[in-house]
C-alpha cells in the first residue's frame, strides 16, 4: 500500500511539473477555463437561491391561505348551526338527525374540498421541487 500510495505522489508529482514546465499562454488558458466554470457554478447556485427563496415564500403563501380557508369552513359551519338553531324555533319539521346529516355532510364538503386543496398544492410544491431540482 506505501509502494501504491509512492507511486500515486510520483504520478501527480510529475502533473505538476508538467504543468509548470507548460508554456505561459497553456497556464492562461487553464487559469480561463477554470475561471469560466467557477463563474457558470456562481451563476447557476445564484439562480438556485432565488428560486428556493421564491419557493420558500409560495409555500408561506399557501400556508395562510389553507388557514384561511379552513377558519371560513369553521365560520360556515358556526353560521349554519345558528341557522338551524333558528329554524328550529320556526319550524319543526327537520327532525334531529336530518339538522345533524346536514351538518355532517356542510363538515365532510369542506374536509373533501380542503383535502383536494392541500393534494394539490402538494403536486404543486412536488413540480417545483422537481424545476429546482432541473434547474
Amino acid at each position: 500500500e506505501v509502494q501504491k500510495l509512492n507511486q500515486q505522489l510520483e504520478e501527480k508529482n510529475g502533473e505538476i511539473q508538467q504543468m509548470i514546465n507548460q508554456p505561459p499562454y497553456e497556464k492562461e488558458r487553464e487559469i480561463l477555463r477554470l475561471q469560466k466554470s467557477l463563474a457558470e457554478r456562481e451563476k447557476a447556485q445564484a439562480t438556485s437561491d432565488v428560486l428556493c427563496r421564491s419557493l420558500t415564500e409560495e409555500t408561506h403563501q399557501l400556508q395562510r391561505k389553507l388557514a384561511s380557508t379552513a377558519e371560513m369552513c369553521q365560520h360556515l359551519a358556526k353560521c349554519l348551526e345558528e341557522k338551524q338553531r333558528r329554524e328550529k324555533g320556526n319550524s319543526d319539521d327537520q327532525t334531529p338527525t336530518e339538522r345533524s346529516n346536514q351538518v355532517f355532510l356542510l363538515l365532510l364538503y369542506n374536509e373533501t374540498s380542503l383535502q383536494a386543496l392541500i393534494c394539490n398544492l402538494q403536486d404543486e410544491n412536488r413540480m417545483l421541487k422537481q424545476k429546482v431540482a432541473h434547474v
